[in-house]
């Protein structure tokens, strides 16, 4: 992202998650959000407090609400890719599942349910004559099958193929 890209989301106002750009960083994200959050807690300090310190608004509490509104969103939308991506380089649905906190099967449908969307907006993306964004029937079919490898099976390694 650019310099001046990084400056329009200093001076945005977020109050709600479609306020944040697409794509904008994790980290300016999370900045954001501390710089309102500390103003959050700025308010439990005393009055006659010796330090000066910056109180919060209505505003540092919308947007503390939007910006943690908007990372669980990202964060959620990144896991199908995640999974995709460690089964991919070798690791077993056991081992995907453990860094989860979910059963195989559980951990099987979240990569079942990114890969059906991403389908999903390559077609609509073509529908509108739009450059396809997602994943073509060829790589919807090649993530699916990654479900079928058993718990403790690993994606052959490129010269095992």
């Amino acid at each position: 992202m650019s310099t001046n890209a990084y400056k329009h989301w200093q001076d945005l106002q977020v109050h709600c998650p479609g306020d944040v750009p697409p794509a904008t960083p994790l980290t300016w994200l999370a900045e954001k959000h501390q710089e309102h959050a500390d103003r959050l807690t700025n308010r439990l300090l005393p009055t006659d407090s010796l330090h000066e310190a910056e109180r919060a608004t209505t505003d540092d509490a919308l947007a503390v609400l939007a910006l943690r509104e908007a990372v669980r969103r990202e964060m959620e939308y990144g896991r199908g890719a995640h999974v995709r991506d460690a089964l991919q380089l070798g690791a077993t649905w056991n081992e995907v599942a453990a860094a989860l906190d979910l059963a195989p099967d559980e951990a099987r449908e979240v990569l079942r349910a990114w890969a059906d969307g991403q389908r999903h907006l390559y077609t609509a993306s073509e529908e509108r004559g739009e450059q396809p964004l997602g994943l073509s029937a060829e790589q919807h079919a090649t993530v699916l099958a990654l479900a079928e490898l058993g718990d403790d099976e690993r994606v052959p390694a490129e010269g095992e193929r």
